[in-house]
């Protein structure tokens, strides 16, 4: 089961479409309605285990303002406000894919976060203190972002949008702090690091590729209704990424060393999905099924995305230092 759960974890780029398709034959084949019962299930899967392995204590570390401001900055002035542009650009007539957008724009940050940034060799401290700051942050701030930006054209329930964070971000993070600190008495912190802690992201990649399939089995019908509906969705995203990736690697060249640029960009341009699919089927039931079937095209674009700038990130920082060599 592990090397399953490993494979979709390690293969977003073709675990995702696998599963996209086999929740459009579903749809295509029975009546998917039911399935809308098992999103809050699938959305606790999603994000308690990545809850398990978030590590609070990083808040309280000195240092690294500058860089943490300007990532902050990025994530909570200016890439909602691309978001908010580009769905009046392209959607200005679909308002729940606007929603979308805007949501994939304002939740920043993963646990891919940590992991690029360490494949690129960047400062991965900072990179996993721009995590906590970013999952806190953000489910803190969207809801009022998406009144604001949103609330003349959607109608916004501001009290079940924060009840609904509060049922899968922070019920999640204060369940998954207290299961981490047990597991650490249990088996001791360096077991916990090495053996146990890498178990849980797969089972969060359980729950996305649940969220997808039935997002697509309930948007099926529609889907082969207007089969030009996914590359239309296509380009908004691939220009929200690249504005992303272009903006936060100009700005870590200008302002930053190496270690701290890669980390800015990667603390900025990957953005924290698996909520973002969270709000949208749990708080605007089955119209959220259009915002979800966006963002779940939004881990493709992101994960390869992510993947190609890990090997251009040579070329845009410099060689990483070497290492010392041990005696």
């Amino acid at each position: 089961m592990w090397t399953v759960l490993n494979w979709l974890q390690k293969n977003l780029v073709w675990s995702i479409p696998l599963v996209m398709l086999a929740g459009l034959g579903t749809g295509l084949a029975v009546d998917s309605r039911g399935l809308r019962a098992l999103i809050l299930p699938l959305t606790f899967l999603m994000v308690y285990p990545m809850m398990v392995t978030m590590n609070l204590r990083e808040l309280l570390k000195p240092g690294g303002a500058r860089l943490h401001g300007t990532a902050q900055a990025i994530n909570f002035v200016l890439m909602p406000a691309i978001g908010w542009g580009l769905g009046l650009l392209f959607f200005d007539q679909q308002p729940m894919l606007r929603l979308a957008l805007l949501l994939t724009a304002l939740l920043p940050t993963s646990g891919m976060t940590i992991s690029w940034t360490g494949l690129a060799k960047g400062n991965v401290p900072a990179a996993v203190k721009m995590t906590v700051v970013g999952l806190l942050a953000g489910a803190l701030l969207a809801p009022l972002y998406l009144k604001a930006l949103l609330g003349a054209v959607v109608e916004i329930p501001l009290v079940q949008v924060f009840g609904q964070i509060a049922l899968i971000v922070f019920l999640p993070l204060a369940l998954g702090t207290l299961t981490q600190r047990w597991l650490i008495r249990r088996h001791g912190e360096a077991a916990f690091n090495q053996q146990l802690k890498p178990k849980f992201p797969p089972l969060s990649t359980l729950g996305v590729l649940g969220i997808v399939f039935v997002s697509m089995a309930l948007k099926a019908p529609d889907i082969v209704t207007q089969p030009a509906l996914l590359p239309g969705l296509l380009g908004p995203l691939l220009a929200l990424y690249a504005l992303n990736f272009v903006l936060s690697t100009l700005i870590g060249r200008t302002m930053f060393n190496r270690g701290d640029a890669i980390a800015l960009v990667y603390g900025t341009v990957m953005r924290n999905l698996s909520i973002a699919l969270a709000i949208a089927m749990g708080v605007f039931g089955a119209q959220g099924a259009d915002a979800a079937l966006l963002i779940a095209l939004a881990y493709i674009v992101q994960v390869q995305a992510a993947a190609w700038y890990v090997r251009a990130t040579d070329r845009l920082f410099g060689p990483a230092p070497a290492q010392p060599a041990r005696a």
